[in-house]
């Protein structure tokens, strides 16, 4: 195989990890921000948690392949972005603690308040997470201060990673929290019965109004503030309005009760915007903000082809087994959940 190839091969693997993160983490993050808010009774709340309870773990490790895949890949787009994105990083990071450490402690104790502060910690941690990692896509295609030796430049250090937080950085990460609240309320109604799934289903109503602003406010904002629509990498067709078109029909399917169309177009959005991104960014993988041509792209941060060449062989050997776990697990937990105490785990 040859170098070049390589190293689209492993542009293209990553962009699937961070795809298939944000498809199912993406539910994850909805239903975890949704949970104070939906569930009004401790059996309500319980049965919101089991929905995803037996998922919500092994989802994160997309996110953990797809960023130990780009430290082997492509180390200097590891090096740069982890350095110059270390706050929202770590912020993120803080946001999967606390849901991870909330759903393990709530059931700890049966007193209402201590449950109580679990759940909405699951909820902040949850809207920490959707939004940082929103901001930070948003910042990668927008562009962020890298010098000529890939270097991200941050000479008044703090108020230069606050200012990732800029407004089509905001955008971005608003953006990303209304459709995975959407994509949430949606996989409850898939997964609940009685009262909260028609709660889940009229709640996803006036979400689905919410995330239909915000994609098009980011539409025009990535119009008005990158150069990734007059720069592009490969062409990516009819693509983007296949992928708004899928979010705008979800509301024919949310007003039918038909929930698994509703959830696929949904996903559908998800998906194909992901797609979108990255051929768009491609060959680039960071912009920079003071020249163009110090670009990171995955020609000058890769590693070397024998490294890509063993990870390729690693790689078909493992994925499809992870593939086929999940895959499993998903099939195994299929069943709805209801609010009977004899059918919860706590």
């Amino acid at each position: 195989m040859s170098y070049e190839f390589l190293q689209i091969l492993w542009f293209i693997l990553i962009a699937v990890l961070w795809i298939g993160f944000y498809f199912l983490e993406g539910f994850d993050f909805g239903v975890g921000m949704l949970l104070p808010f939906l569930g009004k009774k401790d059996e309500e709340r319980r049965a919101i948690i089991n929905a995803i309870g037996s998922t919500w773990d092994g989802n994160e490790v997309w996110l953990l392949t797809a960023g130990g895949a780009t430290f082997a890949a492509f180390p200097h787009w590891y090096a740069t972005m982890f350095s110059g994105f270390y706050l929202p990083l770590f912020l993120l990071l803080i946001g999967l603690i606390i849901r991870g450490i909330s759903f393990e402690y709530r059931s700890k104790d049966a007193a209402p308040a201590w449950r109580n502060r679990f759940d909405w910690m699951i909820a902040i941690g949850s809207f920490l997470a959707a939004l940082l990692l929103g901001t930070a896509f948003a910042n990668l295609a927008k562009g962020v201060p890298i010098d000529a030796d890939m270097n991200y430049v941050s000479p008044n250090g703090i108020i230069t990673t606050i200012g990732l937080l800029n407004p089509f950085g905001l955008i971005g990460g608003l953006t990303t929290v209304a459709v995975f609240l959407l994509h949430g309320a949606n996989f409850l109604t898939l997964k609940l019965d009685g009262e909260l799934r028609e709660r889940a289903r009229e709640l996803s109503k006036k979400l689905y109004v919410f995330a239909a602003i915000m994609v098009v406010a980011l539409a025009a904002a990535t119009y008005l503030y990158t150069d990734i629509l007059t720069k592009i990498g490969v062409n990516p067709g009819i693509i983007p309005i296949v992928s708004v078109v899928t979010l705008l029909s979800a509301i024919y399917f949310i007003n039918r009760k038909m929930e698994g169309w509703a959830f696929i177009v949904v996903s559908l959005h998800i998906v194909l915007t992901q797609v979108a991104f990255f051929t768009l960014m491609f060959p680039r993988v960071m912009v920079s903000s003071l020249n163009p041509d110090w670009s990171l792209t995955i020609y000058n941060a890769s590693s070397s082809q024998y490294t890509l060449t063993i990870m390729s062989i690693v790689a078909l050997i493992f994925v499809p087994i992870v593939l086929a776990y999940q895959g499993w697990t998903y099939y195994m937990f299929r069943k709805r959940i209801t609010t009977d105490k004899k059918s919860l785990v706590y």
